[in-house]
């Protein structure tokens, strides 16, 4: 029998809190994070709104010197890992050498430092090319973000980047699980981390036509899953992060335990950069994977955390997904959608989504979807709409949709 694996610890940096508890208090109350954008001068986009963190100090986590020299990311990053940490009961700084060596990290990241990148281009574009930072190679490049972390705490176990796209954080957890499984690691910070807010990026999205610029003057109102007038996503950021440790290993120490990953599956459509085939097959395919590994039938699932972008395709299709995965059972299943309070934040949202199922699990109360004003015959499940809903859930399925025809889903369950 594999090892099974369990969430000992969480940390979030979300747009509508703070820290794990505001993170998740706000959640419950449907209170959105959503607002008008406020990092850099928006006035000559169509959109200027996002799910855009306010009242952080990066400085509490990097030096100012470093935080010129690193993408916003990384401070979210560490500080979602810190509180994580923390909430495990474990402190680096006293560990041996050996338990630092078992213990990973594993980050997925959509974006990376993509607005690092357009800070020095900025800086070399304006005539301040000695103002560029001397990493901005190595700051750009995808894989040092997991080293930021790794050499924040001084873990010596493996230091790896998952990108995949908006399934990124959710592959990071799936991979980090089958790591702890085959013995490569006892311990492994995970999650996802992501910050794409700057004026290049939204403009890049807008091209694509995928975000909504209809809500400008009412930003909460703006993002809209399963709601008959949606017009696209909110692009957003943030940073949730865990610790997954073996089973035993948990229990041998005292740790509180949240729950375990007990699925995960992930197809690709091998269909278009950007657009979901109408069928859903690959997406219910993913989902039907994570709940086999998870030995887990349709009608033990009790909650479903949905990608929900509030684009009508996705949103469209990810429903008929779920007809195709748990069969007459989906109408049964109460599903939210946290982009709805959050925005997009890219490659984090599956973990955002895992932190909020845990959460959900401990508190019985499942989180709503809010902005579904107009009922749409297309989306026809029950999304949890209006308030938080008691619930004692011991099965969850937490589903993404990336870039790229990728599908990956979670199975979280309580530890029996």
């Amino acid at each position: 029998m594999k090892p099974r694996v369990v969430v000992t610890g969480i940390g979030a940096v979300s747009p509508n809190g703070i820290g794990r508890e505001a993170f998740w208090s706000s959640t419950l109350e449907g209170k959105s994070g959503v607002r008008r954008i406020e990092s850099f001068d928006a006035t000559a986009l169509p959109v200027r709104i996002a799910g855009e963190i306010v009242g952080f100090n990066p400085l509490q986590y990097v030096s100012e010197k470093d935080a010129a020299n690193v993408s916003r990311v990384v401070p979210l990053a560490i500080a979602a890992s810190s509180e994580a940490i923390q909430d495990a009961g474990l402190n680096p700084s006293s560990m041996p050498l050996e338990e630092l060596r078992r213990t990973a990290v594993m980050l997925g990241s959509g974006g990376g430092g993509q607005e690092f990148v357009q800070r020095q281009l900025a800086l070399y574009l304006s005539g301040q090319a000695k103002q560029c930072s001397v990493y901005t190679i190595p700051s750009a490049t995808m894989g040092t973000l997991a080293s930021e972390i790794s050499m924040h705490f001084g873990f010596r176990g493996f230091s790896h980047v998952i990108t995949t796209g908006c399934t990124s954080s959710t592959d990071a957890l799936g991979y980090a699980v089958q790591n702890i499984q085959c013995g490569t690691a006892d311990r492994v910070i995970c999650g996802g981390a992501d910050a794409p807010l700057s004026f290049f990026i939204v403009k890049g999205f807008t091209l694509m036509r995928i975000l909504t610029s209809s809500w400008n003057e009412q930003p909460e109102r703006g993002s809209r899953p399963f709601s008959a007038d949606r017009d696209g996503f909110v692009l957003g950021e943030g940073a949730w992060m865990f610790v997954l440790e073996e089973f035993e290993r948990a229990m041998a120490r005292g740790a509180g335990i949240y729950g375990e990953i007990t699925g995960y599956g992930s197809t690709c459509e091998a269909f278009h950069r950007v657009r979901l085939g109408e069928d859903g097959d690959e997406p219910a395919r993913a989902i039907r994977l994570a709940m086999k590994q998870a030995a887990v039938a349709p009608e033990e699932i009790g909650y479903v955390s949905l990608h929900g972008t509030s684009t009508v395709l996705n949103d469209r299709v990810e429903t008929r997904a779920l007809k195709l995965a748990l069969g007459s059972r989906a109408y049964q299943v109460p599903c939210s959608a946290l982009k709805s309070i959050i925005g997009h934040p890219q490659g984090a949202c599956g973990a955002a989504g895992v932190a909020a199922t845990l959460l959900a699990m401990r508190d019985n109360c499942l989180p709503p979807t809010i902005n579904l004003d107009i009922p749409d015959p297309e989306c026809d499940l029950d999304y949890v709409p209006g308030p938080c809903r008691p619930a004692h859930v011991q099965h969850a399925i937490c589903n993404c949709i990336a870039f790229g025809s990728k599908n990956s889903a979670l199975v979280v369950s309580r530890v029996a």
